[in-house]
């Protein structure tokens, strides 16, 4: 995919226009810092524009829509995101509403999730996006087949199961969502045909249920310290069909995906107006 978009960056540079993505990031979280390095690190591989303001964990409700207007305004940037989780006295409803929807490169505004639930065409949110992508670059069969999504959070479970229940290619499954309030979790994913574990539990996903041959993917993670937990049991990988790794498996698909929704947005910007075909 990589490949992909940096000759699509090439093409765009030609044309003059260079893709920009933007990052918002408050306060000094150690995670959430890392992450937007790694964001910028992959611009840079690809040709991408980066632009970042790193703003005071106790900035204002109305200084940070004021820096999210300036985003929406500034031409170099194609697209960007606010990363999230913001500090508890912040609204992140509110700052989600304030992002331009057609500069929303996470595809969370709540436009860009309605255009979803429509199956209408628009950028989607990336780990939902990168986990059908992974599926599919693998044969991994999804379309007529059961898929239980573990876990109802915004940015992954409840796109995800929207988005695997679309009749499009990769897609059109019966699907199945599920969470922690559900009192015998095991039941309904020993059913399953592809299992996504979404819920930011460690071992949530035991070996004992999974149906054997299943395609299992753990986006779901936690911290016991310094280190990386899945929601998926390593003896997961003995029953399973397919399965990610623990490290390496939907995190790089979703910043690959981060980079096409901002080449996306770029390419859009590129188009002549209809007037001047």
């Amino acid at each position: 995919m990589r490949a992909e978009l940096i000759a699509t960056v090439d093409e765009l540079r030609e044309r003059g226009v260079t893709p920009g993505l933007g990052t918002i990031l408050v306060g000094d979280d150690v995670a959430s810092a890392r992450y937007v390095a790694l964001k910028h690190a992959d611009c840079a591989e690809v040709g991408i524009a980066s632009i970042h303001e790193h703003l005071p964990g106790d900035i204002s409700q109305s200084d940070l829509e004021a820096v999210v207007r300036r985003f929406n305004e500034d031409p170099a940037v194609d697209a960007y995101l606010v990363q999230l989780p913001l500090p508890a006295h912040l609204d992140e409803e509110r700052v989600l509403f304030a992002v331009d929807m057609d500069k929303d490169v996470d595809g969370l505004h709540p436009a860009n999730l309605g255009r979803l639930v429509m199956g209408a065409p628009g950028p989607l949110p990336c780990t939902p996006a990168g986990i059908v992508e992974l599926l599919a670059a693998y044969g991994v069969p999804v379309e007529g087949r059961h898929a239980v999504v573990i876990g109802r959070g915004l940015t992954i479970g409840r796109p995800l199961a929207l988005l695997l229940a679309l009749r499009r290619p990769g897609c059109n499954a019966a699907v199945t969502v599920v969470h922690t309030g559900v009192a015998d979790i095991g039941s309904y994913v020993r059913q399953a045909d592809v299992v996504i574990a979404a819920a930011g539990v460690a071992g949530l996903v035991s070996a004992s249920m999974v149906k054997p041959g299943a395609a299992v993917v753990g986006a779901g993670v936690s911290w016991e310290g310094r280190k990386l937990l899945s929601d998926v049991d390593e003896d997961v990988a003995k029953i399973a069909g397919y399965i990610t790794p623990r490290i390496g498996g939907v995190g790089p698909m979703t910043r690959a995906m981060l980079l096409r929704n901002a080449v996306a947005a770029a390419s859009r910007r590129a188009r002549p107006a209809t007037g001047d075909r």
